[in-house]
């Protein structure tokens, strides 16, 4: 059954210490751990816990449940992963199209291939927790930055680079959702990424508006 998203949000209280930090990311890490082994179904706060080193009172001092934990830490994921493409994005401010795109993406499938175990297990608890509304704002924080990265390009424009980099966090995306998913084989180092970066070339090259001929000086 889903659990209602106004039912995992809140947590019990917020690290402000160094200390809490600390256990707040023991705890993060050992939802991970668990996760990865046991599953969604079998995880539960008192294995997380003792993977953890922290005592169950502990972890309800910051996590009610379950899904607030486990929205916790798809919420965690999914920043560190939009905090580096929007780092990736800003480092290619004002190369041309195709070289800031092809950067940028492989950017972000680098990260995704660094951890697929992880990238697969919170794709499958994202149904699970009716988490689409965190997921929608990661996707419009990845098209702000692809579309500002784009409207930087050293050697032309787009006419709508808000709709260009939809389409192209579309296509980047969806192919990997879809890999994972279906539990196929990592995209990069593979002919899947090669194809995939020839599909964001391609499109990228049919929308870029070459720049405008400088005015010829009156004779």
């Amino acid at each position: 059954m889903k659990t209602s998203p106004s039912a995992v949000l809140s947590r019990r209280k917020c690290p402000r210490q160094a200390r809490s930090a600390v256990t707040v990311d023991a705890i993060f890490e050992g939802t991970l751990q668990v996760l990865l082994r046991a599953g969604s179904t079998r995880l539960n706060t008192t294995r997380v816990a003792e993977r953890a080193g922290v005592s169950v009172g502990t972890l309800y001092q910051y996590f009610p449940n379950k899904q607030s934990l486990l929205y916790a830490v798809l919420e965690r994921y999914l920043d560190r992963l939009m905090d580096m493409l929007e780092a990736a994005c800003r480092r290619q401010h004002g190369r041309p199209a195709q070289e800031m795109t092809e950067a940028a993406v492989r950017a972000y499938l680098q990260v995704k291939a660094d951890e697929p175990e992880i990238s697969r297990a919170l794709y499958a608890i994202v149904t699970e927790l009716d988490a689409y509304r965190l997921v929608e704002a990661a996707i419009q924080r990845a098209e702000r930055a692809l579309a500002a990265m784009l409207s930087s390009a050293g050697d032309g424009d787009f006419a709508d680079p808000h709709a260009v980099a939809r389409l192209l966090f579309a296509a980047v995306h969806g192919t990997l959702r879809m890999l994972y998913e279906r539990d196929l084989p990592p995209v990069i180092g593979s002919d899947m990424e090669n194809q995939l970066m020839t599909m964001c070339r391609a499109y990228i090259a049919a929308a870029l508006r070459p720049p405008q001929a400088a005015a010829s000086p009156a004779g």
